[in-house]
């Protein structure tokens, strides 16, 4: 009998792997990769020369916000995130449900986005490939990875999170030999100026765009059920990947743009690989290809595992069927997740372009920080806190005023497919509140 319900205990609750360090390589992994693979050059089509100007408002606009999410998963460390903040902090169901719809959808635009970038540096090799049945091969990979389980899940992280590294340390390293090497001077793209002159409002628009770059660092607190003393790793390990990661994209966004041209830049389906292979000529393009392909697919796994995570912790919290908070018996994996993200985010993968996904998930997740912020405020106010990672009210009053000037910068575009995710939430709690009326009346 205490065997059974040991045994049930444990497929009812996620295992603690995460120590600081792994958390700390799980959010590096998890921000990087993304925009410094993948969007660098439609930022470049904004800002120009000033790309890296971009990614520097990007990254001070995402401090605050991180600084807010440090002290949230600090109070709340468990699955759910952003939902179970909003949720804690306004007591509203309806509103709740359509944060969480809309913070799952963030992460399946963000999944579907990452699979563009991933077929175009694939392509950028083997181009006789089709993108669709790159796309799919793709899922399919993570969707097993996913369901083997958290360990195995850190593990791929690991080891995709130090090729990424890698393949960066590789351009800093080429960029700078083209620079000050035997290489400078002698390509012809040194000697070509900016096409046009760059002003701020341009670096704005890029920073909306970039802020795609940045996203990550909040999926740290999905993880919180799987964190040991997450109390003090989780704000720890927000910070710490935020910095790193920034700090490198500032670094390589410069540098790019010493070797190619905006303009080239922007045009390219895979921009480090162009830059590599411009600035030094002889560098091996398989190598560099196989490490940015493992770069996507690294970000583009632990957006799945946001993804699933969000769901499983939405429906214990009963703001969800509970049918989507079952875990495997034997992996202890929330696997029924993944029948609803599969279909939804291969959609999003196979009907839209990589600069326009982006952009909808730049604005997705400024709206969802705004109303993050929000709930800290009003946290703060009712519940004070006297211990533990506390920010000042002015921090999340800030945060929230910078995620709003970023969604104004947004796309039209985006902001319409936005708005078409926030009325298909509306629509969906409408059906579960309907639902459940009738079944309450019938009993």
């Amino acid at each position: 009998m205490v065997l059974e319900v040991e045994a049930e205990a444990e497929v009812n609750s996620l295992k603690r792997v995460f120590g600081l360090p792994t958390l700390v390589i799980y959010g590096v992994g998890d921000i990087l990769g993304a925009g410094i693979y993948a969007v660098i050059g439609k930022i470049a089509g904004l800002s120009g020369a000033l790309v890296w100007a971009s990614f520097l408002t990007a990254m001070i606009v995402a401090a605050f916000t991180a600084l807010s999410y440090a002290e949230l998963g600090s109070r709340f460390p468990q699955s759910g995130g952003v939902a179970c903040f909003v949720h804690r902090a306004f007591r509203i169901d309806w509103l709740s449900i359509l944060v969480g719809w809309l913070m799952f959808c963030t992460c399946l635009v963000s999944m579907a986005t990452l699979s563009k970038a991933f077929a175009g540096y694939l392509n950028a090799f083997l181009p006789t490939i089709p993108d669709w049945s790159v796309v799919l091969a793709l899922f399919a990979a993570l969707a097993f990875v996913n369901f083997r389980g958290m360990k195995e899940s850190s593990a791929l992280n690991i080891f995709c999170t130090s090729a990424e590294v890698l393949g960066l340390i590789i351009v800093i390293v080429v960029a700078n030999l083209f620079l000050f090497g035997s290489g400078a001077g002698t390509n012809e793209l040194a000697a070509v100026p900016n096409e046009q002159t760059i002003g701020w409002t341009a670096v704005v628009q890029g920073a909306a765009l970039a802020f795609y770059a940045f996203i990550g660092f909040e999926d740290i607190v999905n993880v919180a059920e799987e964190v040991k003393n997450p109390e003090r790793n989780v704000p720890k390990a927000i910070l710490l990947a935020l910095g790193i990661a920034g700090t490198i994209y500032i670094i390589i966004a410069w540098l790019a743009i010493q070797v190619i041209t905006p303009s080239e830049l922007a045009a390219s389906n895979a921009p480090l690989l162009d830059v590599v292979r411009l600035a030094q000529p002889n560098f091996p393009q398989i190598i560099f290809t196989v490490i940015a392909l493992f770069a996507v697919l690294n970000t583009a796994l632990l957006n799945f595992v946001t993804a699933s995570r969000l769901l499983f912790g939405m429906s214990r919290e009963g703001l969800l069927p509970a049918w989507l908070g079952k875990l495997h018996s034997r992996r202890a994996t929330p696997y029924r997740t993944l029948m609803v993200i599969l279909p939804i985010a291969i959609f999003l993968a196979l009907s839209g372009t990589l600069q326009f996904l982006a952009g909808t998930t730049a604005t997705l997740i400024l709206a969802m920080f705004c109303l993050v912020n929000l709930s800290l405020m009003v946290i703060k106010r009712r519940e004070p806190i006297t211990n533990g990672f506390n920010v000042p009210v002015f921090v999340p009053a800030i945060a929230l005023l910078f995620n709003l000037i970023l969604v104004a910068f947004a796309s039209s575009e985006s902001h319409i497919l936005a708005l078409v995710f926030t009325g298909i939430g509306i629509l969906l709690i409408l059906v579960r509140n309907a639902v459940t009326k009738k079944r309450l009346s019938n009993l």
